[in-house]
């Protein structure tokens, strides 16, 4: 790497958490969540080893590191890529004894919103979009794991194949853009920001049902035809304003989509 001039980080799939409650044990759930989620890879390789809560929770079924194997895992990243749609609410589950898998370790409930039923697992339904929550996620990373550098890998919005007038997702784009810049703002390192996604594609959660392509692609036809969304126009102004001001790119939350 030194030759190279190159650098090597990793991502991690993450989402912000709300504490469903501000009861002491859903705070801590709401902890729990994020050293499970985030201090599994991270801690190791900017600490050395597993935050304490997971080695307490896990048990012996976590291996352990030796003092060499710690001093060869720690700093062994250069930057922190992450992938991020929305957030969750969580709140405290009991630990059980019996049958024991990471779901169980973090002993939490989640919920795409206060009112969902509560769930042990990821459910891939719809969750409300909350760009706050990418910004909370960008400051906490800063300030929990040495400052590293930090690109959003991954930040869209899926729809219905067909949808080509896709507003929504404009205004997703909008809103989430702003929040990176307000995290970047409030101290974050922040280096990049990319959407998913360019076109359709297979989807690992729903096949062909639903796309995050600003591009349609159209499955039925077998030259896979495609064809501009109304995100892939305003995106394509979006990057050709290079960072000249532009009050068009504002939205109705007073965040600037670029700066």
């Amino acid at each position: 790497m030194a030759v190279q001039n190159g650098v090597v980080g990793i991502n991690v799939y993450s989402f912000w958490t709300y504490p469903l409650t501000n009861s002491t044990v859903d705070l801590e759930a709401t902890k729990r969540y994020q050293d499970f989620m985030f201090g599994w890879t991270l801690g190791p390789l900017v600490f050395g080893d597993y935050p304490q809560v997971m080695k307490k929770n896990v048990g012996s079924r976590l291996p352990s590191f030796t003092k060499s194997q710690s001093e060869f895992v720690k700093g062994a990243i250069d930057f922190i890529g992450i992938n991020h749609y929305y957030s969750v609410y969580v709140n405290d589950r009991p630990l059980k004894e019996g049958v024991r898998d990471y779901a169980a370790d973090m002993s939490v409930y989640q919920r795409g919103s206060r009112t969902d039923p509560a769930t042990s697992e990821y459910v891939p339904t719809v969750y409300p979009d909350d760009p706050q929550g990418l910004q909370c996620v960008l400051q906490y990373l800063t300030e929990a794991y040495g400052s590293l550098p930090i690109y959003v890998q991954e930040n869209g919005k899926a729809s219905a194949n067909d949808i080509l007038d896709d507003t929504d997702r404009v205004e997703y784009l909008k809103a989430y853009i702003g929040s990176t810049l307000d995290a970047l703002r409030n101290g974050a390192n922040v280096k990049g920001y990319f959407a998913w996604n360019f076109l359709d594609i297979f989807e690992f959660l729903a096949g062909y049902k639903i796309g995050f392509g600003m591009y349609r692609v159209d499955f039925d036809d077998e030259a896979r035809p495609r064809e501009a969304r109304l995100s892939a126009r305003w995106y394509s102004r979006f990057l050709k304003n290079n960072g000249i001001s532009a009050q068009s790119e504002v939205d109705d939350t007073g965040h600037h989509a670029q700066q």
